[in-house]
Order: structure tokens, then sequence, then C-alpha cells
């Protein structure tokens, strides 16, 4: 079996592993950040735990806009070192790290106005290119380029052709957030770190009395069983985004900590149709990105379909499942048809999520004016915290929290993973483009092989294999006829994914790609589950019943008028997890 392979063995070995032992870096939360700063200490050759609440990428990590951005708006606002750290990422992430998961996107800026605006927009979108230069010296990521009014509505045909007088086609790239943060627990997992999803921290183990004694480690509660273990760490890197207060508050006393504050995004899941571009093939499609009164709004192909988003507003409700409420819908739909000949309407949305950003906290009032730079603090010894920043620049991130974290240990040498290929990457030019080849040898059709190699990457001859041994895992999921089963066999045995909601949230994305959410998939996707993990009937039938009243839950919310009636009727379902 694999190193990377997160199976139900690995992690009961793991888990006796961590509570037996003591490790140079322990790293709570497996969000991007967290799982990247578990990938950067192991790659380094230290010994490393990482543990997560719930799922991998359960929160922000999975909630995002699916792009990989320098953050052309940042350039308004000066932030230039901010601007060409991310870009040189993307650079990094589209040739080696991730090019399977991470691949370029061209966007339409709509112009609106005359001269003034080709000339103040085209001289930043210039500047973009400048700075991405330096990294990108083999132009994987195309130059902008300006188009007519008569080029804009060819590219893009659903434009109102009395809202544009022109554009500026310039390009960034996408990728699939929470299969690239699994991808990045996974490479870690290979380097040798311990790696636990579903491992709640509830306090810190402190070397002494008083605010200010050393943390020696973590007590944590394993959310599948209900017991309770320590782990010893010779430094604890919390990177827990949006929850950093709760590891500030096990700290106690007056201890220095990050002040952050959690800023609400919504986006919503529409299909092809509409927003009709014609025969362009989906693989060619132009993103949009629009001025709003706040913020920005991107409309983003996502496969056969578009992601339209995202809101910025202050949230301080439940952090654990932040609700979209129907004016948060009502406000993008009234953005995006500013600008479209037809309008998308609220019935045409097949999905809806809400995602929180870690932003650290300053004197603005609105959190869209908030810095997305980050920070590292060590407010006492042994603990490290590092929050803010943008799912771009993670790796950047997680290198400054694990120097910080080995300050004091002697012969740690510099991070690596700038160069660092992550699971499904190391043989990516072996099989890229190969879809029609491993089709015809494994009996699927093309388009279905096409979908797997860009989720796993040179690892999609495991799943290959999955169906070889067992064709039937070869057919499509019941209402959900882009994915196939042994996707979730693999889920299981490979990536981590302990609940019914891991697969159909993250390991796939049928809970926001289809009308039923998911519903229609649960019963066969539990029945698959329950081999691997030894579930027995009544095990499944709360899972399909923790999952359909999840489902519910969210669509009351998705209903309701404003953030406190939507966050109450999200709470109406628990989470899976607390259910142990």
């Amino acid at each position: 079996m694999s190193r990377t392979h997160l199976s139900p063995e690995r992690r009961r070995a793991d888990r006796a592993a961590l509570a037996d032992g003591v490790v140079d870096v322990l790293v709570v939360g497996g969000g991007v950040t967290g799982a990247g700063a578990a990938l950067d200490a192991a790659s380094r050759g230290l010994s490393v735990g990482l543990v997560e609440a719930r799922d991998w990428a359960a929160g922000t990590s999975s909630r995002s806009s699916k792009l990989i951005h320098g953050g052309l708006r940042y350039l308004e606002q000066l932030a230039f070192p901010l601007v060409r750290e991310a870009l040189h990422e993307r650079a990094r992430l589209v040739q080696t790290i991730a090019p399977h998961l991470v691949r370029p996107l061209s966007f339409l800026l709509p112009l609106t106005a005359p001269a003034w605006q080709r000339a103040y927009y085209g001289a930043g979108v210039a500047l973009y290119d400048v700075l991405s230069s330096a990294l990108d010296a083999e132009r994987v990521v195309p130059s902008h380029r300006h188009l007519s009014r008569r080029a804009t509505l060819a590219a893009f045909p659903a434009l109102r052709p009395d809202a544009v007088v022109g554009a500026i086609r310039y390009w960034d790239a996408q990728v699939d957030d929470a299969r690239h943060t699994l991808a990045v627990v996974r490479t870690a997992a290979g380097y040798g770190a311990r790696a636990l999803s579903s491992a709640r921290v509830t306090g810190l183990l402190r070397d002494g009395d008083g605010s200010s004694a050393p943390v020696v480690g973590v007590r944590v509660s394993d959310l599948t069983d209900g017991s309770a273990f320590t782990v010893r760490a010779r430094s604890v890197v919390a990177a827990t985004g949006v929850w950093s207060d709760d590891i500030g508050a096990m700290l106690g006393g007056s201890a220095p900590s990050l002040r952050v504050r959690a800023s609400k995004g919504v986006h919503l899941v529409v299909p092809r149709s509409a927003i009709d571009v014609g025969d362009v093939p989906d693989g060619e499609r132009s993103g949009l990105i629009l001025r709003t009164p706040t913020s920005v709004l991107f409309v983003i192909p996502w496969g056969a379909q578009w992601l339209i988003g995202t809101t910025d507003t202050p949230w301080k409700l439940d952090r654990d499942h932040p609700a979209a409420s129907s004016a948060d819908i009502g406000y993008l739909l009234d953005q995006v048809n500013r600008v479209l000949s037809t309008p998308v309407t609220a019935d045409q949305v097949v999905g809806v999520y809400a995602g929180l950003r870690p932003l650290l906290a300053g004197e603005a009032d609105q959190t869209s004016r908030l810095s997305r730079e980050h920070a590292v603090v060590t407010p006492v010894p042994g603990l490290v915290l590092v929050a803010g920043g943008k799912y771009t620049t993670y790796r950047v991130m997680a290198a400054d929290a694990v120097d910080a974290a080995t300050a004091g240990l002697p012969g740690v040498p510099p991070s690596r993973t700038a160069h660092l290929p992550l699971v499904g990457a190391h043989r990516w030019d072996a099989v890229e483009g190969r879809a029609a080849e491993l089709a015809a040898a494994s009996g699927l059709p093309e388009d279905a092989v096409d979908r797997l190699l860009h989720r796993h990457g040179d690892q999609v001859t495991e799943v290959l294999a999955l169906v070889r041994a067992d064709p039937a895992l070869g057919r499509p999921l019941p209402g959900a006829p882009a994915h196939l089963a042994a996707e979730v066999v693999h889920a299981v045995t490979a990536e981590g994914a302990l609940h019914l909601d891991d697969v159909l949230t993250r390991r796939t994305r049928v809970s926001i790609a289809t009308p039923h959410r998911g519903t229609e998939s649960a019963p066969a996707v539990a029945e698959l589950m329950a081999g691997p993990l030894g579930w027995d009937a009544d095990r499944i039938e709360r899972e399909i019943a923790h999952y359909g009243a999840r489902v519910a839950a969210e669509r009351e919310s998705q209903r309701m008028p404003d953030d406190h009636t939507a966050d109450a009727a999200r709470l109406g379902a628990p989470d899976v997890r607390s259910a142990v």
C-alpha cells in the first residue's frame, strides 16, 4: 500500500503512534495552511503530527472561489508585494506542484466606459503580467489581450450588448480546492506525517503554571469513538483560520494572540445553460470579473457549470457551518444580471455554498478592506499561530510557520516545498492527454477517464485498478453520472473519508453540483463505504439520515431573509461527528 494512502488502517496506526510518542512539530488544523505546514515540516525530515477536528478541508479550504490568483484588485490597494508573491505561487502550482489540479483559466474584464477605463485597467493588468513573469518564464499562463466590443461579445455571447464597450482578457488559474488540500495532506503522509481527521484539540499541555508557561503538546478527543488522548510535541503550530480565537482562549491569561475576523463568502452553482455562451467548449470558456459596490464578482467556468461569487460580509455566528441566506443569493443574482442579456433566476441555482475567510483584524469597518496578508506569532514558547493570507499563498504561510516553530531546533534545513510535486503530479506528463488510451484499456468512456485524470493525476491508475478488479465499480453513481463508484471506494481506502458527507461534499462535489444535492446518491455511496469502514445496517441508515438532514437544513437556511435566521435554520442539523 502506498505511503500516501489515508486508509482506516493507517489512521489507527497514526493514532497509536501519536499517543505514544513525541513529535517535533504538531500541526492543529487540516485546512490548506495546516496541511501545508505538515508537508513543509515532514519534507524537512522532522517528525510531524497533523490533527483536524472534522474532515480535511472541511472549513474555508473547500468553500473558496476555486481560484489560484494574484488578486488583481489588490493592485488598486498598492499591495504589490502581496500580488507578486501570489503570482509566483500560481506559477509554481501550475508548473510543478499540482499541474493536474491547477489549470490556467482566462477571464474577461468588461469595460463599460470610454478610453480612460481601457487605459486604467489595461495598465493594471499589464503590471499584473510583469509581476508574474519572473517565475513564469515558459508563459504557462498567457499574457493579457485587449478585445473590441465585437470580440468581447463573440468570446462571451451572454453579455448584454449595451453593457460593454470592450474587454481585457487576462489569465489566472483554477483549482479544485478540497482535492488540492487532500493532496497536500497525502503528500505529507508520504513523508511520514501522522495525520488524523475527526480529532478535535480540547486543550493545551503546559510545562508549568502561568500564562507564559511553554506549550508541550495538546489534549485530543477522537470523534470516531469518543476516546481522549494526549500528543506531546516540541512545537505546536495552530493553523486554525477563523477558529484561531479558540486556541488563544486555551492559553488563558493575557498571552498575546492573533485577532482574526471572519468574512462570509457565498457562491452559487448554476448549469452551463443558465449563462449561454454558445458552442464554446467547456475547457475553453472564459470567466468574468465584475466590479460591485463592495468588492468584485466572479463568474467562473466549473466543469459543465458556472460558479457565481462571492459576497464579502462580516460573520459572527456559527463558524462550523456558515449559512447562505436568501439575501445573499438575491445579491449575487442581482449583480450578475446587470450584465447578462438573459437573467439567471433563482430556480436555476443548482448548488449554494458559504465559506469564511480568516482576515487579520484591523481598523477597517468592512471586511472587504481588511488585510489578506498573513501573520505568524509565537505567544508563548512552543506554540506558533498562523492566520490570514489567501488560499494561493498557503505554501508561503506554511513555510513561515514552520520556520518559527523550528527556530530553536538545531540543524533544521530550509523549506523545500517550492519545488515539491504533490500526490498525483509526479508522473503527470506521462498520463496527461492519455484519456483515450486509458479508457480503451479499462473499458470506461473517454470523458469519464478524462475527468478522473483531472481529479487524481497520475494516481488515476489506482482508481482504474479498482474497476479492473471489480467491473461493477465502473458504473456511474445514481444521480451523479460524472462520478464512478470506484471513486467512493478510493475515497475511503486512500483519501481518508470517514463519513458520507466527506465523500459527497469534498472527495466529489455531488453536494453542490446536482439539483438533489446528493440525496439521490447517498444510499448507494453509503453502501460502497460500508465495506471498507465496517458499517452495519444501522450505521448506514444513520449516515444517510444525517446527510439528508444537513441538506434539508441548508435548503431551509437559503430561504431565510438574513444571517441570523439562516444560521438558526442551518443549526437544525447537527454535524455528523457530534453524534459519536
